[in-house]
């Protein structure tokens, strides 16, 4: 039974997204938004881990947590548009390049191998620790200057899992950088010439 518990901790995170959007949906937050959020965080921090422990981190699974992600962060991205518009629009430069960034990232994916990314790098966990920051600072106290710290690490993140779809050849999840990327295409050149 305990080998459920990542998938589980997964769907927790898609259930938990569309009630926040809910909760702001009136133009502002009460005190749930906030929990919920921070509930959905420890959720994508310990399904990863759990999984590895268990022995059960499949792709597929790897692939619902970054659709999991996906669907949290869309969910807060609206909610801050509903509760603070003015924020969202005094960055609206930078969030264009971030969901240009994403995109981009996404469709190289797809064009190349059939299928969105699931690499889990480190930048993508501490763009992940930035968005925290930011949401807390903008949906807790209103403060939407943390933004720049997520948005510059995002772009990061998105940099770097572009070149690491640009270099290895067949795809791969949890690859957690471009130097493991590298590796792993030398590896699999490797593998190609012994065939």
């Amino acid at each position: 039974m305990t080998r459920f518990i990542p998938a589980g901790l997964v769907m927790l995170r898609f259930a938990i997204a569309p009630l926040l959007l809910w909760d702001a949906s009136d133009r502002q937050v009460t005190g749930w938004f906030i929990a919920g959020y921070v509930i959905a965080v420890l959720s994508d921090i310990f399904d990863g881990i759990i999984a590895r422990r268990l022995k059960v981190s499949t792709a597929q699974l790897r692939q619902a947590d970054g659709w999991a992600d996906v669907c949290l962060y869309t969910c807060v991205a609206a909610s801050a548009w509903l509760v603070y518009p003015e924020v969202v629009i005094a960055f609206r430069l930078p969030l264009i390049a971030l969901l240009v960034a994403q995109v981009t990232l996404y469709a190289f994916c797809v064009v190349k191998y059939g299928k969105a990314p699931s690499y889990h790098t480190y930048t993508a966990k501490a763009w992940g620790l930035g968005l925290f920051v930011a949401a807390i600072a903008l949906f807790g106290f209103g403060q939407g200057v943390w933004l720049w710290l997520a948005i510059g690490l995002g772009l990061v993140n998105s940099i770097e899992e572009i070149i690491m779809t640009l270099v290895l050849p067949t795809w791969h999840h949890d690859v957690l950088s471009l130097k493991h990327a590298l590796d792993l295409q030398n590896r699999d050149k490797s593998v190609a010439v012994k065939e």
